[in-house]
């Protein structure tokens, strides 16, 4: 899985951004000790259903993966969208992987 370039992280705002058609979806972290804590996913009403969380969270799970630290999702859609996707349960932390079943 390889970075999106249209994808940045906005370091000081604690935020993956990727802006369409002058909408911006977001993907909120805290960084905790050795990982990502993703807190929250929004996408706005006009790019739903156009596949952008899953943009995001293919992205962000790649950036985790590059960076050699683990996730630990409390956002209900990256809950979900692991669920969907137990191949990045090693990224994972493990007390999540515990709590998603992966």
């Amino acid at each position: 899985m390889s970075l999106d370039l249209d994808i940045h992280d906005n370091h000081d705002a604690h935020r993956y951004e990727l802006t369409i058609d002058g909408q911006t979806a977001v993907v909120m972290y805290n960084e905790v000790g050795g990982g990502l804590l993703i807190t929250e996913t929004i996408v706005p009403v006009p790019l739903e259903g156009r596949g952008v969380a899953s943009r995001l969270a293919k992205h962000v799970l790649a950036d985790i993966r590059a960076r050699g630290i683990l996730i630990l999702p409390t956002c209900p859609f990256f809950a979900g969208y692991l669920q969907k996707h137990p191949e990045h349960a090693d990224i994972v932390h493990p007390s999540y992987r515990i709590a998603l079943g992966l």
